[in-house]
């Protein structure tokens, strides 16, 4: 009796611990000896032209209860390169990815509706071949996100308020949330660059314009300083051209980190996001 007992006590211990929020659309499990941390949030889909023939996927939630007047703020989440937005991540997931389901959780736990729209052919953005405005207007990527927009206003995701979008992404995402400020003006209240730097920047090949646009959102910086896919010092010159021309930002810079989403990622978002109502 008492061998079962200990054998009981001692399974019980190994379990993995999972809990639910009651306000909230995912479910946390913390790691065990036998599995992982991991972050699972519910989500929805749907497709949206890109082109005359193409279209893509978005996946979204909405927080629970009762919105507030004019809409839940949403936040857009631009995936990286190969990996699109997973609302469900382990702790094996490469670039910590863990921490980029934990940001979604954590922005839909604090109202926001959050939207992941998926880059040509899940792969990257096409934000950095395209370079200048007056050529990426005519990219697929601009026509699909300009029918994003258009769909949160009409209210095709529900009740989203079109006045309070917000947009991060890392590496080819960080670079896509620079883009937002470069073509599409007055759309964004604020901005997250995580293990990026300018729109038309790519990696080492970087050369961040002496001119901004006036009405550049507010921006913000997460990087890895040991990154070695985006160097942390394209993304200073970017922030530098930013202070330079009186535009309000600031970064965190994690000196251990390459090039991933870090456990502080999720509340650095959140906190600048709320800074900008």
């Amino acid at each position: 009796m008492r061998i079962r007992t200990l054998i009981t006590l001692c399974s019980l211990l190994f379990l993995p611990s999972t809990w639910a929020d009651a306000n909230s659309r995912c479910t946390e499990q913390a790691r065990s000896w036998f599995s992982p941390a991991s972050i699972s949030c519910s989500y929805r889909s749907l497709s949206l032209p890109s082109g005359p023939h193409t279209s893509r996927e978005i996946h979204y939630e909405l927080p629970l209860g009762t919105p507030p007047p004019g809409g839940w703020p949403v936040a857009l989440l631009y995936q990286g390169s190969i990996f699109p937005v997973a609302f469900t991540r382990d702790g094996n997931a490469p670039f910590g990815g863990l921490y980029e389901a934990k940001t979604i959780k954590t922005l839909l736990d604090a109202g926001y509706a959050v939207l992941a729209p998926r880059a040509p052919l899940e792969l990257a953005w096409l934000t950095n071949s395209a370079g200048p405005a007056t050529v990426y207007n005519i990219t697929t990527d601009y026509t699909f996100l300009s029918n994003v927009f258009a769909h949160i206003a009409s209210g095709g995701f529900g009740p989203l308020n079109p006045n309070r979008k917000y947009a991060t992404g890392i590496s080819s995402g960080g670079y896509n949330t620079s883009r937002m400020a470069v073509s599409f003006p007055g759309e964004f209240r604020a901005l997250v660059v995580h293990s990026g730097s300018y729109a038309t920047c790519l990696g080492p090949a970087c050369v961040v314009p002496l001119s901004l646009p006036t009405d550049h959102p507010p921006t913000y910086f997460i990087h890895g300083f040991a990154d070695l896919i985006v160097p942390w010092w394209s993304m200073d010159n970017y922030y530098d051209r930013l202070l330079w021309h009186g535009i309000e930002t600031g970064r965190h810079t994690d000196l251990t980190a390459g090039h991933e989403w870090l456990p502080q990622s999720a509340q650095l978002v959140l906190n600048w996001f709320n800074a900008h109502p």
